[in-house]
């Protein structure tokens, strides 16, 4: 008996063995497959000295609910608590499915009254109607974001907003222009040429009025000095659109932005020195795959 029990342990001892021998072959494989060129495709916003990650797709979601706060004119604040509220809600996906009839980037209910679910799963319409209710919320910058995200949304889970505040705050921060050089994205090639029109269309759907022209070369350049307080603050705004460019760079195709002096291309994190005279003051300029 002793003997059958030794032996079926070394067999199964050998079946592990060889279970585990399968399972790194096909890992060598697969690291093989990838080979140097593989970029594994993530976007950050650093804040004191600390990177948070989002994908493409959710930093794309945050480059619209942050410049929503900077064409409305309201603080960075609000962009945190737009971010964390959206992160606990949907993950900053905008998903047709949800708790009951919720959906959207903030898992808005139609039978609440926030709109048709055609409405809704609009990122445009359901940002706006966040930031709608939360103007109204008296004294929200000085409030906890478990407090001013629940006096929007009415969860049945307020507490849990709080985790993602040190992320909403990082990418606002960076979104806004407060932190400069902090947003950045590590990206694939395109997958084919970017669309002048198609950029100058999101700037403005995201920003509402953002003049841009297209240059000779094909490079677009907009103008943050049309943006609330662009008078008075042309810099930090130029950097707020050029981090909106990085975020939304996958999905418009951009190889590389350029404010002031610096300029961040694809496929590499981080801003490095233009190489050329600085821009000036407020201007941005969006080179696109061609």
């Amino acid at each position: 008996m002793g003997r059958r029990r030794r032996h079926a342990g070394r067999a199964a001892v050998a079946v592990v063995v060889t279970l585990g021998v399968a399972v790194t072959g096909v890992v060598v494989a697969l690291d093989r497959l990838d080979g140097p060129d593989v970029v594994e495709q993530r976007c950050t916003a650093d804040l004191d000295g600390t990177p948070w990650h989002l994908s493409p797709t959710q930093s794309d979601n945050a480059a619209l609910v942050v410049a929503a706060t900077v064409r409305r004119g309201m603080p960075a604040r609000a962009a945190t608590i737009g971010i964390a509220t959206a992160l606990q809600e949907s993950r900053l996906v905008n998903i047709d499915y949800g708790d009951r009839d919720s959906v959207g980037l903030f898992q808005q209910r139609p039978s609440q009254g926030w709109g048709t679910v055609e409405q809704i799963m609009d990122p445009v319409y359901s940002t706006g109607a966040f930031y709608d209710v939360l103007a109204e919320v008296d004294g929200y910058e000085g409030l906890e974001i478990t407090d001013a995200a629940q006096r929007v949304q009415r969860s049945g889970f307020p507490e849990a907003y709080a985790q993602h505040e040190v992320r909403a705050r990082a990418w606002a921060s960076g979104l806004t222009g407060y932190s400069p050089a902090t947003v950045t994205c590590a990206l694939a090639p395109a997958e084919g040429p970017g669309s002048p029109d198609a950029l100058l269309d999101r700037a403005a759907r995201d920003f509402g009025a953002l003049p841009g022209t297209v240059a000779d070369d094909g490079a677009v350049v907009l103008d943050a000095t049309a943006l609330p307080a662009g008078d008075g603050e042309p810099a930090r705004l130029a950097w707020a659109v050029a981090q909106w460019s990085v975020a939304v760079a996958d999905g418009q195709s951009v190889r590389s932005v350029t404010v002031e002096d610096r300029t961040w291309t694809r496929g590499q994190e981080g801003w490095a020195s233009s190489g050329t005279a600085a821009l000036p003051a407020g201007e941005v300029r969006v080179t696109l795959a061609s």
